[in-house]
C-alpha cells in the first residue's frame, strides 16, 4: 500500500516563480460568517397563521350573484381571520353550488329522483368491473384449441345478377331486387375453399370481418348481411371438432362487428339538429325511421331459411329491440333460448347458448331466468353426448371420448360465470343437487366448481369431494376436478375441522397419477393449500412427493413453468427464512431447475422475497449457506452477452443480501464474509463497489468499539484492574480487523473497470482511513486516486452515451481539495507534498480544446489554499492533527502556500489572455468574474496589487459587453453591503473603483 516515508514525484511545472501578482489570503472569523448567514429568528405569537394549523372552514352566505363581472357582494364570520382558498368548496360557493341555488326546487327535485331511477337502472342493466368480460377468454381459447388438420371454408355468396343499373330503379323495385338477392343465397355459386391451415383459415375469417366492414362503409348493406350469414352457416360444421371452439371466437368476431354496425346506424337516425338521444333511452325517444328501419332488419334476419344463421344473426343484433319496444329484449330471450331447442348436435348447442348469454349479459343481465332457462336445457339434453349420433360423429373423425369432452368447457363455463354472477349461495346448492340426479357428470361438476365463488366451493369442500369420488372417469378424469377444487381452496378457506382431511383426500389421488403433466398440473395448486394451513412438515412432504414423481426420466425438464409457480408459492407463505431452509427438501427441489435461464429466474425470486420480507439483518449460517449458494448462481449466469439491465438487477439482488449479513461484534467474521463475497461476485462490479462500502462501514464500526472499549477501561481502572487485560485483548483484535478492511479496500479497488469509480472509491476509502488515524494508510489512498487522474479518458459511457470527462473530473477534484484541507503533511516530506503532487498531475492532463475546467480546477486550488493558510481549519477529524496544528502559521508554512497560490494565479491569468479572441470573450468574461469573486472572498483586499488586480478583472468582465448587467449589479451591491462590516471597511474604496458599464 506504500508508506509514508515515500518521496514525492519531482516536477517543476507549478513550483516555479510564474507569479504576477502577490498573493494574501484574508484571515476568516468561521463562527462569525456562519452567526452572519443565518436566517433571523422571528418569534410566533399565539392566533399567528401557520401552514400546519388546521384549516378553518369559513361561513358564507351569497347574497347576489352579478352576471357581467362584477365582484358577488357576501356576509362572512369567521373564527380565524385568514381564509384557505380551498374551504371554499366545504361552504357550498362553488360555481355549480351557486347554480344549484339558484335553480328552480321542484325541477331540482325532479332531476334528483330521475338520476336515481337511472342509477338504480344502470345497477341492474351493466355488469361491474367484478364480472370477467369475454375479451379475457377469446386468446386462451385460440391458444388452446388448435389443429394441424386441413379445414375448409364453404360460402354461398349468391348471383351477381341484378347489380347493374339498381341506381336507376325505382323504390319498390330496389326493395324486391334486394329480397330477391337474399332468397338467392341457396341458388348462387358456392366458393369452397380447401386445405387450409389452420393460419390459413385463421386469415380467411379475418378477411370476412374487414369484407364486412368495407360493405357497410360503401353501403351495400345486404352484400354485409349476406357475409355474416354465410359465416354463421360455418357454426354447424365440426367435421374438425378440436378447432370448434377456435372457430366459434374467430366468427362471433363477426357477429359482434355486424350487430355493433347496426345498432350505430340506427341510434345516428335517431339524432337530428334539435334533439340528441340519451344512452338510457325509450322506444318513445326513438323516431319513425329509426324504428322502421330497426323492424326492415329483424324482417330481413326472419327471413334465413336456416336455423343456425337466423338464430345467430338475430342474437348479435339483440340489443336494437331496445327502439322498439321495452319488453323486446326479455320476449326475444326465451324465443331465442327455445329456438336452441332445435339444433341437434350438442356441442353446437352448447356453443348457441353461450353466445346467447353472452348477448345477454351485455343488454340485460338482470333477466336471470333465461340464463337459469339456457342451463337448464342444455341439462336436458347433456346425454345426448353419451349417444350413438355423436359416438359415431366422433368413430369417424377418429376422436376419443377424453378428447371430445374438454371441447365444451368454454362454453359451459361462460354459462355458468354467467348464472352464478351476484348469483345467491342457494343456486349452488340447486345446482348441486342437479348434478347429482344427473350421475354427478365430471364435466358438469368441474364447470361448477368454476364459476361459483371461492367461499361457497370453500365451504362445501367436503360435499364436493364425496361428488368427486362418485364421478365416473371416464372421459373426464377426477384429477382435474381436484385441481378445480384446489383453485378455489387457494382463493377460500374451508372450515378449520375439514382442513388435513380435504388434503388427505386430494393427495391420495394426486400422488397415484401416472403421468407426469397430469401430476404437476394438480400438484401445483394443492401446494399453495398446503404452505396456506399448514406447517414446513406437511410442505416437506409435499414437496418430496414432487421430486419422486418429476426426477424419473428427468420429467422436470417438461414442467419447469409449474414447478416455478410451486417456488413462488412457497417463498410466498415462508417470510421467516430460517424456517424456509430447514425444510429438508427445498434445495434438492431447487436442484430440478438445471436449465441455466430457468434456475436464474427461480433464485431471483427467492432473492427477491429475501430482500422483501427479511427485516433484521442476520448471521444464521442455515441462512447464509443457502443465499450465498442462491446468488452464486446468479452471478455465475453472467457472461458478454448478459444486458446491462440484467447486470444491474442481478447486483441489486447480491448487494440487498449483503446488507443483510450482519455478525455484531464479531468483526473478523464479518470481513471473512466479505472476502467470501469478493471471491463469489467478482464479474459484478456493483457487487464489488457495495462490498468496499460494507467494509469501509465495518472500519468505522470498529473504530467506535476500540473508543468506547478505551473509554471503559478508564473509568474502571480504579475499580476492576482485570478489565484492563480484557480491553487490550478487544483493541488488540480491533486494530487487526481495522488494518485488514483497509487492506481489503486498497486491494479490490484496482479490479473495478470505472474509472471515476476508483477515483471515488479511493477517495472515500482514503476519509475512512483518516477518520481512523490510519495516516500511511490514507496518504496510499491519495496517491493512488492522484496517479490515476493521468488516465481518465476524455470520454466516458454514461447509461450508454458516449459524454465528455471533464465535468466528472471537476467534481471528482472538488472534493477531493475538500479533504485535503484536513490531510497533515508528512514530517519526511515536503511542505503540502499532496497538493504538489496533485496540481503537478493537473498540469500534465491533456484538456480538450476550447475548455476551461482546468482553470475552474486551478480556482478551486486557490480556495483550498486560502483556507489552509488559516489560523485555523473550518473542519478537523477527531484525533487528527491537520496543519494548523502542525504548523501553527508558522510563517515558512504561509511562504510556501503563497507561492503555491501565485503560481496558480498565474496558470489563470495566462488562461484569460488566451480568451482574447471575438469567439471566447464571453467565456474570459465570465471566468474573469469568477476569478473577482474568488479574489474578493478569499484574498485579503487591502494588498495594494490584489486590489489593483481585482479592478482589472472587473473591468475585463464587462470588456466588449459581455457580461450580464444584473449579476454585475448584485455583485456590487454585496460589496458595498460587506464594506459596512468593521473589518471590511477597506471595500468602500474598492467600490468606487468598480464602475457599472452601460450598453449603449
Amino acid at each position: 500500500m506504500g508508506s509514508r516515508a515515500d518521496g514525492p514525484r519531482t516536477s517543476g511545472h507549478v513550483t516555479g516563480k510564474m507569479a504576477v501578482f502577490p498573493w494574501h489570503s484574508r484571515n476568516r472569523n468561521y463562527k462569525a460568517e456562519f452567526a452572519s448567514c443565518r436566517l433571523e429568528a422571528v418569534p410566533l405569537e399565539f392566533g399567528d397563521y401557520h401552514p400546519l394549523k388546521p384549516i378553518t372552514v369559513t361561513e358564507s352566505k351569497t347574497k347576489k350573484v352579478n352576471r357581467k363581472g362584477s365582484t358577488s357582494s357576501t356576509s362572512s364570520s369567521s373564527s380565524s381571520s385568514v381564509v384557505d382558498p380551498l374551504s371554499s368548496v366545504l361552504d357550498g360557493t362553488d360555481p355549480l353550488s351557486m347554480f344549484a341555488a339558484t335553480a328552480d326546487p321542484v325541477a331540482l327535485a325532479a332531476a334528483t329522483d330521475s338520476s336515481r331511477r337511472k342509477r338504480d337502472r344502470d345497477d341492474n342493466s351493466v355488469v361491474g368491473s367484478d364480472f370477467e368480460p369475454w375479451a379475457n377468454k377469446r386468446g386462451e381459447i385460440l391458444a388452446r384449441y388448435t389443429t394441424t388438420e386441413k379445414l375448409s371454408i364453404n360460402l354461398f355468396m349468391g348471383s351477381e345478377k341484378g347489380k347493374a343499373g339498381t341506381a336507376t330503379l325505382a323504390m319498390s323495385e330496389k326493395v324486391r331486387t334486394r329480397l330477391e338477392e337474399l332468397d338467392d343465397f341457396e341458388e348462387g355459386s358456392q366458393k369452397e375453399l380447401l386445405n387450409l391451415t389452420q393460419q390459413d383459415y385463421v386469415n380467411r375469417i379475418e378477411e370476412l370481418n374487414q369484407s364486412l366492414k368495407d360493405a357497410w362503409a360503401s353501403d351495400q348493406k345486404v352484400k354485409a348481411l349476406k357475409i355474416v350469414i354465410q359465416c354463421s352457416k360455418l357454426l354447424s360444421d365440426t367435421s374438425v371438432i378440436q378447432f370448434y371452439p377456435s372457430k366459434f371466437v374467430l366468427i362471433t368476431d363477426i357477429l359482434d362487428t355486424f350487430g355493433k354496425l347496426v345498432y350505430e346506424r340506427i341510434f345516428s337516425m335517431c339524432v337530428d339538429n334539435r334533439s340528441v338521444l340519451p344512452d338510457h333511452f325509450s322506444p318513445e325517444n326513438a323516431n319513425d325511421t329509426a324504428k322502421e328501419t330497426c323492424l326492415n332488419w329483424f324482417f330481413k334476419i326472419a327471413s334465413i331459411r336456416e336455423l343456425i344463421p337466423r338464430f345467430y344473426v338475430e342474437a348479435s343484433i339483440l340489443k336494437c329491440n331496445k327502439f322498439l319496444s321495452k319488453t323486446g329484449i326479455s320476449e326475444c330471450l326465451p324465443r331465442l333460448t327455445c329456438m336452441i331447442r332445435g339444433i341437434g348436435d350438442p356441442l353446437v348447442s352448447v356453443y348457441a347458448r353461450a353466445y346467447l348469454c353472452r348477448v345477454g349479459m351485455e343488454v340485460a343481465p338482470h333477466l336471470k331466468e333465461t340464463l337459469n332457462k339456457n342451463f337448464f336445457d342444455f341439462l336436458l339434453t347433456f346425454k345426448q353426448i353419451h349417444g350413438d349420433t355423436v359416438q359415431n360423429q366422433l368413430v369417424v373423425q377418429g376422436v376419443e371420448l377424453p378428447s371430445y369432452l374438454p371441447l365444451y368447457p368454454p362454453a359451459m363455463d361462460w354459462i355458468f360465470q354467467c348464472i352464478s354472477y351476484h348469483a345467491p349461495e342457494a343456486l349452488l346448492t340447486e345446482m348441486m343437487e342437479r348434478c347429482k340426479k344427473l350421475g354427478n357428470n365430471a364435466l358438469l361438476l368441474n364447470s361448477v366448481m368454476s364459476a361459483f365463488r371461492a367461499e361457497f366451493i370453500a365451504t362445501r369442500s367436503m360435499d364436493f369431494i364425496g361428488m368427486i369420488k362418485e364421478c365416473d372417469e371416464s372421459g373426464f378424469p377426477k384429477h382435474l376436478l381436484f385441481r378445480s377444487l384446489g383453485l378455489n381452496l387457494a382463493l377460500a378457506d374451508p372450515p378449520e375441522s375439514d382442513r388435513l382431511q380435504i388434503l388427505n383426500e386430494a393427495w391420495k389421488v394426486i400422488t397415484k397419477l401416472k403421468n407426469p403433466q397430469d401430476y404437476i398440473n394438480c400438484a401445483e395448486v394443492w401446494v399453495e393449500y398446503t404452505c396456506k394451513h399448514f406447517t414446513k412438515r406437511e410442505v416437506n412432504t409435499v414437496l418430496a412427493d414432487v421430486i419422486k414423481h418429476m426426477t424419473p426420466d428427468r420429467a422436470f425438464e417438461d414442467s419447469y413453468p409449474q414447478l416455478q409457480l410451486i417456488i413462488k408459492k412457497v417463498i410466498a407463505h415462508f417470510h421467516d427464512f430460517s424456517v424456509l431452509f430447514s425444510v429438508e427438501k427445498f434445495l434438492p427441489f431447487l436442484d430440478m431447475f438445471q436449465k441455466e435461464s430457468v434456475r436464474v429466474e427461480v433464485c431471483k425470486c427467492i432473492m427477491d422475497a429475501f430482500i422483501k420480507h427479511q427485516q433484521e439483518p442476520t448471521k444464521d449460517p442455515v441462512i447464509l449457506n443457502a443465499l450465498l449458494h442462491v446468488c452464486k448462481t446468479m452471478h455465475d449466469s453472467v457472461n458478454a452477452l448478459t444486458l446491462e439491465d440484467e447486470k444491474r438487477m442481478l447486483s441489486y439482488l447480491i448487494n440487498g443480501f449483503i446488507k443483510m449479513v450482519s455478525f455484531g461484534r464479531d468483526f473478523e467474521q464479518q470481513l471473512s464474509f466479505y472476502v467470501e463475497s469478493r471471491s463469489m461476485f467478482c464479474n459484478l462490479e456493483p457487487v464489488l463497489v457495495q462490498l468496499i462500502h460494507s467494509v469501509n462501514r465495518l472500519a468505522m464500526e470498529t473504530r467506535k468499539l476500540m473508543k468506547g472499549n478505551h473509554s471503559r477501561k478508564t473509568a474502571a481502572f480504579v475499580r476492576v484492574r482485570s478489565q484492563d487485560k480484557d480491553c487490550r485483548t478487544s483493541n488488540s483484535s480491533a486494530l487487526f480487523s481495522l488494518q485488514a478492511c483497509v487492506a481489503y479496500c486498497f486491494i479490490t479497488i484496482p479490479s473495478l473497470a470505472g474509472i471515476f469509480t476508483r477515483l471515488n472509491l479511493y477517495l472515500h476509502s482514503g476519509q475512512v482511513a483518516l477518520a481512523n488515524q490510519c495516516l500511511s494508510q490514507a496518504d496510499a489512498f491519495f496517491k493512488a486516486a492522484i496517479s490515476l487522474i493521468p488516465e481518465v479518458p476524455k470520454m466516458i459511457n454514461i447509461d450508454g452515451k458516449m459524454r465528455p470527462s471533464e465535468s466528472f473530473l471537476l467534481e471528482f477534484l472538488c472534493n477531493f481539495f475538500s479533504t485535503l484541507l484536513i490531510v497533515p503533511d508528512h514530517p519526511e516530506h515536503g511542505v503540502l507534498f499532496l497538493v504538489r503532487e496533485l496540481l503537478n498531475v493537473i498540469q500534465d492532463y491533456t484538456w480538450e480544446d476550447n475548455s476551461d475546467e482546468k482553470i475552474r480546477i486551478y480556482t478551486c486550488v486557490l480556495h483550498l489554499l486560502s483556507a489552509m493558510s488559516q489560523e485555523t481549519y473550518l473542519y478537523h477529524i477527531d484525533k487528527v492533527d491537520s496543519n494548523d496544528s502542525l504548523y501553527g502559521g508558522d510563517s515558512k508554512f504561509l511562504a510556501e502556500n503563497n507561492k503555491l497560490c501565485e503560481t496558480v494565479m498565474a496558470q489563470i491569468l495566462e488562461h484569460l489572455k488566451t480568451l482574447a479572441k471575438d469567439e471566447a470573450l464571453k467565456r474570459q468574461s465570465s471566468l474573469g468574474l469568477s476569478f473577482f469573486n474568488s479574489i474578493l472572498a478569499h484574498g485579503d483586499l487591502r494588498n495594494n496589487k490584489l486590489n489593483q488586480l481585482s479592478v482589472n478583472l472587473w473591468h475585463l468582465a464587462q470588456r466588449h459587453g459581455c457580461a450580464d448587467t444584473r449579476t454585475m449589479v448584485k455583485t456590487l451591491e454585496y460589496i458595498k453591503k460587506q464594506s459596512k462590516q468593521p473589518d471590511m471597511t477597506h471595500l468602500t474604496e474598492l467600490a468606487l473603483r468598480l464602475p457599472l458599464q452601460t450598453r449603449t
